[in-house]
């Protein structure tokens, strides 16, 4: 009765190669979500950073639509490293959202993959809002994070792409940035709301899915969504800052 939007996930916990990504696996996958989860019918999947070749593979869309012809999904949608993989996904009819990293330190997605998301009218999820938390403007070059911890062991993405990690900025020149960015927080308001009002406020975006780790950081985030919209100056203020400190480094990677 809350109308709560049930999300998730599939695919990640397989070996990362395409010929996993078939119906007989979606269904197994799909039956443990729908297990976990309590409900008949999973509002929305999204395949989770599959090989860049499941995006163009016609078999896999066929297979994603068998899920919703057996009620077992509401829709479908993926969740990519790239914007290439997104456009990909964005040209087929029946995805119905594009999770991507999406942060004042990640701006690429801006330059196409938002609008085409308006022009198909399809979703886009913002993920990794906070670049690992550098946004949150709490971390210093001397902070040190537990060895277990991928913001130690992937910086330099030696366990899974590095734009998870960080957004793939180098640490030191992301907490200087990060520094600069938290001084354009308006009055009231955190580094961190200050991020993700400038998320939702991107023409295109449709929802964005900070972590937290606690009942206080959560309701801060979501305050963000009540916070008046950032005047142009902010957001001029946020390109230019991108663009002098961040683009140099990691644009082209993207």
């Amino acid at each position: 009765d809350a109308d709560v939007l049930v999300a998730t996930k599939m695919g990640r916990r397989a070996d990362q190669v395409p010929e996993n990504y078939v119906l007989d696996n979606f269904r197994t996958w799909n039956d443990r979500s729908r297990a976990n989860l309590g409900v008949d019918t999973l509002d929305l999947v999204q395949l989770h950073c599959p090989p860049s070749s499941v995006y163009s593979s016609d078999a896999v869309y066929d297979a994603l639509d068998a899920l919703v012809d057996e009620q077992r999904i509401a829709a479908y949608a993926v969740s990519v490293e790239t914007c290439a993989e997104a456009l990909t996904a964005i040209a087929r009819p029946g995805v119905a959202s594009v999770q991507i990293i999406l942060n004042p330190f990640r701006l690429k997605p801006l330059d196409e993959v938002l609008p085409a998301a308006v022009a198909a009218g399809v979703g886009i999820i913002a993920r990794v809002p906070l670049a690992s938390g550098l946004l949150s403007g709490k971390y210093t070059k001397d902070t040190v994070f537990g060895p277990d911890d991928h913001r130690t062991y992937n910086r330099h993405g030696e366990a899974f792409d590095q734009g998870e990690t960080f957004s793939g900025i180098d640490y030191a020149t992301g907490v200087a940035a990060a520094a600069e960015f938290a001084a354009l927080a308006p009055e009231g308001a955190t580094p961190a709301q200050t991020a993700l009002r400038w998320i939702i406020q991107q023409p295109g975006v449709t929802s964005v899915i900070p972590g937290a780790r606690s009942v206080e950081q959560a309701r801060a985030n979501a305050a963000a969504a009540a916070l008046p919209p950032l005047p142009q100056s902010t957001l001029d203020a946020v390109r230019e800052l991108y663009d002098r400190s961040i683009r140099p480094e990691v644009h082209d990677r993207w």
